[in-house]
């Protein structure tokens, strides 16, 4: 836990410092301040408002300031928006969490079910399935999201019109497509994991002791080999729900769909430096989270790492034992 903490503060340090320096190398957030670009702002206002946002102190003053702030999330108001930048990202964090978590179920029935037709593919026919769901595994794995999620919309929504084009949130037809585009690529790399570790187990010696009992093959499925043949996905899940939450920015935009990923963009657009910053900075801890509970279904799933880590004894326990 040390160590998933002393990463947390070490992730939030990095985004925080890459994101300020960058979004004022792009140019002065004043302009957000003032209203946008085009803004009639005399000197005296623009002196004034240089002088609220600390923005007349140097450089290094102003990071060392946003530093402490983001350490106790008291990251102030939006500068384009006028709202308290945790507010907004309460409102919209939700509906961004839903997409992720939601591609990602999809994305895991979709890598098991490619999985599963190639491990029971038999004969010719079977064969030439496998093979086909081989290419679609990597095709899915190289495929633009923004690409795909356009052709969705061509196909479904302008051509069919079955389905929404937009995503307002609150529709559960308008979640449909920007699921499919979040997790197709990330179904493709994790299927290709699934089959070569399914293929792992298969031929592994515990699976093959229980063939020799009389298992049946949908028994050692079940009971050995999936288990198995789960733990190197699993453990990239967590990499691939930060993967989902950073591909939430082009689906949300692309899908006009409310979000964190929207919410990041117009603040980027706007040079609006907290709600910028404080977005990646939630985004940063969601991951890190979401790294901890994997680690802990990996325990879970595979209880030898629980005997592995109790098995290292510590100085006390070899003074005990002696």
């Amino acid at each position: 836990m040390l160590a998933r903490l002393g990463s947390a503060v070490l992730v939030v340090w990095v985004v925080t410092t890459v994101v300020f320096f960058a979004l004022r190398a792009s140019g002065d957030p004043l302009e957000a301040i003032l209203g946008g670009p085009g803004s009639q702002a005399g000197e005296e206002a623009v002196a004034r408002a240089r002088e609220t946002y600390g923005l007349d102190a140097p450089l290094l003053w102003q990071y060392a300031l946003l530093l402490g702030r983001t350490a106790t999330l008291q990251l102030g108001d939006s500068y384009a928006r006028r709202q308290p930048v945790m507010e907004l990202i309460g409102a919209q964090l939700p509906s961004t969490l839903l997409l992720a978590s939601l591609a990602l179920v999809l994305a895991w029935v979709l890598a098991l079910t490619g999985a599963l037709i190639a491990r029971t593919a038999r004969g010719r026919i079977g064969r030439s399935v496998a093979a086909l769901v081989r290419g679609a595994e990597v095709v899915a794995t190289v495929m633009p999201q923004f690409w795909l999620g356009a052709v969705l919309i061509l196909v479904f929504a302008a051509n069919l019109g079955i389905l929404p084009a937009t995503s307002s949130g609150a529709d559960p037809a308008g979640l449909i497509l920007p699921v499919i585009t979040l997790a197709v690529p990330i179904a493709g790399f994790l299927a290709q994991i699934m089959r070569d570790s399914l293929a792992d187990a298969d031929a592994a010696p515990f699976a093959v002791t229980a063939r020799s009992r009389g298992a049946s093959e949908s028994r050692v499925l079940l009971r050995h080999t999936l288990r198995h043949a789960s733990l190197p996905a699993l453990a990239l899940s967590g990499w691939a729900y930060g993967s989902l939450l950073s591909g939430a920015v082009v689906v949300e935009t692309l899908f006009a769909r409310p979000g964190l990923g929207r919410l990041l963009i117009d603040g980027a657009m706007q040079r609006d430096v907290p709600l910028v910053i404080g977005a990646v900075v939630v985004v940063a801890l969601v991951y890190v989270v979401v790294m901890v509970l994997v680690d802990a279904l990996e325990l879970v799933v595979d209880p030898r790492l629980r005997t592995r880590r109790s098995a290292v004894a510590t100085p006390a326990d070899v003074a005990v034992g002696s």
